[in-house]
């Protein structure tokens, strides 16, 4: 009896050994490291209201265009605070046609409004929302246009009414014909105005804006 225990105990003491043994064997992991100087560190800047941003066109609008169609521009020049570059030259500004109103045949011009609302600084992901002032453009008006369109006509009722019937006559063909100029101005529908790529805007802020810039 006192061999059979004797035997039990030195084989549990075996396994053991061997359970020490393995354990001491496998390999340890050593801890991750990071490497902190390759982590950006951020702060805040923010953009003063009233701060002009002058953004070069991407994609054109018109007072035919829908309203809100895209349109999009970079910034021609950094926005710089306190001597600290905020948004780079190529920061890409988003938004939208706010009005588009096509010229009428009996009176207004063309005019169209955008406003732009996001912008993502050039060399990051990230966008942000901005309040901007609505940037407005309108036709040239065409009254001295109409006025030609529609004297030219009268001059010529005047000569015809003066062979029919002198003065009378020539006061009918002025009427006419001033008539006859004036339908043709009422029919033609006034000029479109229309901004195309690559046109510079200044655009302004009517709130500050916030961005993370590094350190």
């Amino acid at each position: 009896m006192t061999k059979v225990i004797t035997r039990a105990v030195i084989l549990t003491g075996a396994i053991l050994a061997g359970s020490v043994a393995v354990d001491s064997a496998a390999p340890t992991t050593a801890p991750a490291t990071v490497n902190t100087s390759s982590v950006r560190k951020m702060r805040q800047v923010t953009v003063p209201s009233g701060t002009v941003l002058r953004l070069r066109l991407t994609r054109g609008f018109g007072s035919d265009s829908r309203l809100e169609a895209p349109v999009s521009g970079t910034l021609v020049s950094p926005v710089v605070v306190d001597g600290r570059t905020v948004l780079r030259q190529g920061s890409v500004a988003s938004g939208y046609v706010a009005e588009a109103t096509r010229p009428g045949k009996v009176k207004g011009r063309g005019r169209v409004a955008v406003r732009f609302n996001r912008i993502t600084p050039a060399g990051f992901d990230d966008r942000y929302t901005m309040q901007t002032r609505s940037w407005v453009a309108v036709a040239p008006a065409t009254k001295k246009k109409d006025a030609i369109t529609i004297g030219a006509p009268a001059a010529g009722g005047a000569v015809v009414g003066g062979i029919i019937g002198g003065k009378k006559g020539a006061g009918i063909g002025a009427l006419a014909g001033g008539g006859a100029g004036t339908a043709v101005v009422l029919s033609t529908r006034g000029k479109d105005v229309h901004i195309g790529p690559g046109t510079t805007l200044a655009i302004r802020l009517v709130a500050p804006l916030t961005v993370s810039v590094p350190e």
